[in-house]
Protein backbone atom coordinates (compact mmCIF):
# COMPACT_ATOMS: atom_id res chain seq x y z
CA UNK A 1 0.00 0.00 0.00
CA UNK A 2 2.81 2.43 0.87
CA UNK A 3 4.58 1.60 -2.42
CA UNK A 4 1.45 2.57 -4.36
CA UNK A 5 1.16 5.90 -2.52
CA UNK A 6 4.83 6.62 -3.20
CA UNK A 7 4.33 5.88 -6.91
CA UNK A 8 1.52 8.39 -7.12
CA UNK A 9 3.57 10.99 -5.24
CA UNK A 10 6.47 10.44 -7.64
CA UNK A 11 4.11 11.00 -10.59
CA UNK A 12 3.07 14.31 -9.05
CA UNK A 13 6.74 15.28 -8.80
CA UNK A 14 7.23 14.28 -12.45
CA UNK A 15 4.33 16.50 -13.50
CA UNK A 16 5.77 19.40 -11.51
CA UNK A 17 9.22 18.93 -13.02
CA UNK A 18 7.72 18.82 -16.53
CA UNK A 19 5.78 22.05 -16.30
CA UNK A 20 8.14 23.82 -13.89
CA UNK A 21 11.40 23.51 -15.78
CA UNK A 22 9.87 23.80 -19.25
CA UNK A 23 7.98 26.89 -18.07
CA UNK A 24 11.16 28.34 -16.61
CA UNK A 25 12.94 27.91 -19.95
CA UNK A 26 10.03 29.49 -21.81
CA UNK A 27 9.79 32.39 -19.39
CA UNK A 28 13.49 33.16 -19.56
CA UNK A 29 13.48 32.75 -23.34
CA UNK A 30 10.50 35.02 -23.77
CA UNK A 31 12.05 37.62 -21.50
CA UNK A 32 15.26 37.61 -23.52
CA UNK A 33 13.34 37.80 -26.81
CA UNK A 34 11.07 40.55 -25.48
CA UNK A 35 14.08 42.60 -24.39
CA UNK A 36 15.45 42.44 -27.94
CA UNK A 37 12.03 43.21 -29.36
CA UNK A 38 11.58 46.30 -27.20
CA UNK A 39 14.89 47.62 -28.51
CA UNK A 40 13.81 46.88 -32.08
CA UNK A 41 10.49 48.68 -31.61
CA UNK A 42 12.33 51.68 -30.14
CA UNK A 43 14.34 51.90 -33.37
CA UNK A 44 11.40 51.19 -35.70
CA UNK A 45 7.80 51.23 -34.45
CA UNK A 46 6.76 49.02 -37.40
CA UNK A 47 8.67 46.16 -35.72
CA UNK A 48 5.99 45.63 -33.05
CA UNK A 49 4.17 42.73 -34.76
CA UNK A 50 7.40 41.01 -35.77
CA UNK A 51 8.74 41.49 -32.25
CA UNK A 52 5.65 39.83 -30.80
CA UNK A 53 6.13 36.86 -33.13
CA UNK A 54 9.76 36.40 -32.06
CA UNK A 55 8.78 36.83 -28.40
CA UNK A 56 6.02 34.21 -28.66
CA UNK A 57 8.19 31.48 -30.19
CA UNK A 58 9.78 30.28 -26.90
CA UNK A 59 6.27 29.67 -25.47
CA UNK A 60 6.06 26.24 -27.09
CA UNK A 61 8.39 24.65 -24.53
CA UNK A 62 5.97 25.56 -21.74
CA UNK A 63 3.15 24.05 -23.79
CA UNK A 64 5.08 20.77 -24.17
CA UNK A 65 5.76 20.65 -20.43
CA UNK A 66 2.13 21.47 -19.66
CA UNK A 67 0.88 18.67 -21.94
CA UNK A 68 3.20 16.09 -20.37
CA UNK A 69 2.18 17.24 -16.87
CA UNK A 70 -1.52 16.86 -17.76
CA UNK A 71 -0.90 13.38 -19.22
CA UNK A 72 0.96 12.37 -16.07
CA UNK A 73 -1.81 13.68 -13.82
CA UNK A 74 -4.56 11.98 -15.80
CA UNK A 75 -2.89 8.62 -16.49
CA UNK A 76 -1.34 8.26 -13.04
CA UNK A 77 -4.92 8.57 -11.72
CA UNK A 78 -4.00 11.40 -9.35
CA UNK A 79 -7.06 13.36 -10.45
CA UNK A 80 -9.42 10.44 -9.80
CA UNK A 81 -7.94 9.25 -6.51
CA UNK A 82 -6.30 6.16 -8.01
CA UNK A 83 -2.69 5.11 -7.75
CA UNK A 84 0.26 3.71 -9.67
CA UNK A 85 3.26 1.59 -8.68
CA UNK A 86 6.57 2.96 -7.47
CA UNK A 87 8.20 1.84 -10.73
CA UNK A 88 5.65 3.79 -12.74
CA UNK A 89 6.22 6.77 -10.46
CA UNK A 90 9.95 6.66 -11.19
CA UNK A 91 9.17 6.48 -14.91
CA UNK A 92 6.93 9.53 -14.44
CA UNK A 93 9.84 11.46 -12.94
CA UNK A 94 11.94 10.45 -15.95
CA UNK A 95 9.23 11.64 -18.32
CA UNK A 96 8.90 14.94 -16.49
CA UNK A 97 12.66 15.42 -16.46
CA UNK A 98 12.94 14.62 -20.18
CA UNK A 99 10.67 17.47 -21.24
CA UNK A 100 11.46 19.71 -18.29
CA UNK A 101 15.20 19.90 -18.86
CA UNK A 102 14.96 19.77 -22.66
CA UNK A 103 12.42 22.60 -22.51
CA UNK A 104 14.59 24.61 -20.13
CA UNK A 105 17.59 24.61 -22.44
CA UNK A 106 15.58 24.89 -25.62
CA UNK A 107 13.48 27.80 -24.39
CA UNK A 108 16.49 29.79 -23.26
CA UNK A 109 18.36 29.07 -26.49
CA UNK A 110 15.34 30.00 -28.55
CA UNK A 111 14.98 33.28 -26.69
CA UNK A 112 18.61 34.22 -27.28
CA UNK A 113 18.28 33.41 -30.98
CA UNK A 114 14.97 35.29 -31.24
CA UNK A 115 16.52 38.38 -29.64
CA UNK A 116 19.36 38.32 -32.15
CA UNK A 117 17.00 37.67 -35.05
CA UNK A 118 14.71 40.58 -34.21
CA UNK A 119 17.77 42.83 -34.08
CA UNK A 120 18.83 41.58 -37.50
CA UNK A 121 15.35 42.26 -38.91
CA UNK A 122 15.60 45.90 -37.80
CA UNK A 123 18.75 46.18 -39.91
CA UNK A 124 17.45 44.15 -42.88
CA UNK A 125 13.73 43.35 -43.28
CA UNK A 126 14.62 40.42 -45.57
CA UNK A 127 16.04 38.62 -42.51
CA UNK A 128 12.57 37.94 -41.05
CA UNK A 129 12.00 34.47 -42.58
CA UNK A 130 15.60 33.42 -42.00
CA UNK A 131 15.38 34.71 -38.42
CA UNK A 132 12.28 32.58 -37.83
CA UNK A 133 14.09 29.52 -39.21
CA UNK A 134 17.16 30.09 -37.02
CA UNK A 135 14.92 30.61 -34.00
CA UNK A 136 12.92 27.45 -34.74
CA UNK A 137 16.07 25.30 -34.82
CA UNK A 138 16.37 25.55 -31.03
CA UNK A 139 12.92 23.97 -30.79
CA UNK A 140 14.21 20.54 -31.81
CA UNK A 141 15.68 19.75 -28.40
CA UNK A 142 12.31 20.34 -26.75
CA UNK A 143 10.64 18.11 -29.35
CA UNK A 144 13.15 15.34 -28.54
CA UNK A 145 12.37 15.70 -24.82
CA UNK A 146 8.64 15.67 -25.52
CA UNK A 147 8.88 12.50 -27.62
CA UNK A 148 11.05 10.71 -25.04
CA UNK A 149 8.57 11.68 -22.31
CA UNK A 150 5.72 10.15 -24.36
CA UNK A 151 7.74 6.99 -25.05
CA UNK A 152 8.62 6.63 -21.37
CA UNK A 153 4.96 6.94 -20.39
CA UNK A 154 3.85 4.41 -23.00
CA UNK A 155 6.57 1.80 -22.43
CA UNK A 156 6.57 2.44 -18.67
CA UNK A 157 2.90 1.48 -18.79
CA UNK A 158 1.63 4.79 -17.43
CA UNK A 159 -0.35 5.36 -20.64
CA UNK A 160 -2.17 2.27 -21.81
CA UNK A 161 -0.94 0.20 -18.87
Amino acid sequence: MVEVAIGTALAAIGAGVAVGFAGLGSGLGQGIAAAGSVGAVAEDSDMFAKGIIFTALPETQAIYGFLIAILLLVFSKIMTGGSISMTQGLVAIGAGAAIGFAGLGSGMGQGITAASAVGAVVEDADMFARGIIFTALSETQAIYGFLIAILLMVFGKIIGG
